[in-house]
């Protein structure tokens, strides 16, 4: 059997990556915060984890290496976004967005290199927010940013291995931290997205299984976007 691991992997994109890769075979642990996520899937163990606590990671890190001498796949997925203009952001307010973007990430990419074998699959989610500036997310974009940039700078450390590392860069997408958008705010969205509506969650899906199965596809920055910015 594989083994990955999809943080933030209980619900929204990185729910239904997990999804994939659990009809794939793979064994997911997948790290979320918040309330007991209480829904039985087979080959998937939800592990709750705070990534603004360092600690918490690197005690992940040692369970899943306890669990498997090999992890096949790492969906760095989880991110946190704080909405407040650029002067009221707090130093903690910025430090918990880099910690659980970037920072806890870039330690799982470490700590888990030794356990990922030839021809795994390193696979992180982006935003649009992360090439385009938004006027309230300044913090959760530059984050982003250094995803990307994480993505294409690990592509030399996995070089001649078989081991690929892309990012899928969203727009925005129907999860439920987006429905709660108010319907003025989402209208607004749709007028500058020439689909004219924000993506499913398959979409997203279907672009890391592009990333999965196409061994040629590496250190790219996979844009699916429906268009955003068009106008």
């Amino acid at each position: 059997m594989k083994y990955a691991v999809v943080t933030g992997g209980t619900s929204g994109m990185g729910l239904g990556v997990a999804k994939m890769l659990i009809d794939r075979g793979y064994y997911v642990f997948a790290t979320y915060v918040g309330d007991d996520f209480q829904k039985e899937i087979s080959n998937f163990e939800p592990v709750k984890v705070d990534q603004t606590k360092r600690e918490e990671v690197y005690r992940f890190i040692e369970y899943v290496k306890k669990r498997t001498p090999h992890l096949d796949c790492l969906h760095c997925n989880a991110g946190i976004s704080i909405r407040k203009s650029f002067t009221d952001y707090s130093d903690k307010d910025w430090d918990d967005m880099m910690e659980v973007a970037v920072n806890s990430h870039y330690i799982m990419c470490r700590e888990f290199y030794p356990i990922i074998p030839p021809g795994s699959r390193i696979l992180f989610t982006g935003s649009q927010m992360g090439l385009d500036p938004h006027a309230t997310v300044l913090a959760y974009g530059v984050t982003k940013s250094a995803v990307h940039a994480l993505c294409k700078n690990l592509v030399k450390v996995y070089e001649g291995t078989g081991t690929t590392v892309n990012t899928v860069v969203p727009g925005f997408v129907e999860t439920p931290w987006q429905k709660e958008k108010p319907e003025e705010i989402k209208q607004n969205i749709y007028k500058k997205t020439a689909i004219h509506r924000f993506a499913r969650i398959d979409e997203i899906v279907k672009a890391f299984e592009f990333c999965i199965d196409n061994p040629f596809v590496n250190g790219s920055l996979i844009e699916v976007n429906g268009g955003y910015n068009y106008k």
